[in-house]
């Protein structure tokens, strides 16, 4: 016996069937995972710097100016070999990006005054969201 054969003879329990897997699906709506939170990345550029004295000089201070910021889940720094630290900052779902980066301009502004004078003070936060739904 054939598959289609089987719903054919069987008309209420092939809808009956098809409204479980809907219902099904709208359930599991909620528990799908995010697949991108928003995000604020700040390039900072020291030059001459190797990543040992990126990461005291100038992580650290972004970093403790930074932590706190409204909305914020993580922070994370690499610093290359080149002399480029980036710092990208993770926020919660449903935080707009916008605000999210003048927040964290903000921050990098107060911490200019704790890292070297030799820095390139051309931190720019840029922003990354997921596109709307």
């Amino acid at each position: 016996m054939d598959l289609s054969k089987f719903f054919m003879d069987r008309p209420i329990f092939a809808a009956v069937l098809s409204i479980v897997i809907f219902v099904s699906g709208l359930l599991a709506i909620p528990a799908l995972p995010i697949s991108e939170y928003p995000k604020v990345v700040v390039r900072a550029v020291y030059p001459g710097a190797n990543p040992k004295v990126i990461a005291e000089t100038v992580a650290t201070p972004l970093e403790e100016q930074i932590n706190g910021v409204e909305g914020m889940m993580y922070i994370k720094s690499v610093a290359g070999s080149d002399g480029v630290l980036v710092t990208t900052v993770t926020f919660r779902s449903g935080i707009n990006a916008d605000d999210a980066t003048v927040r964290v301009q903000n921050r990098v502004a107060q911490a200019q005054a704790r890292l070297p004078a030799m820095w390139c003070a051309r931190a720019s936060p840029s922003k990354s969201s997921p596109p709307p739904s």
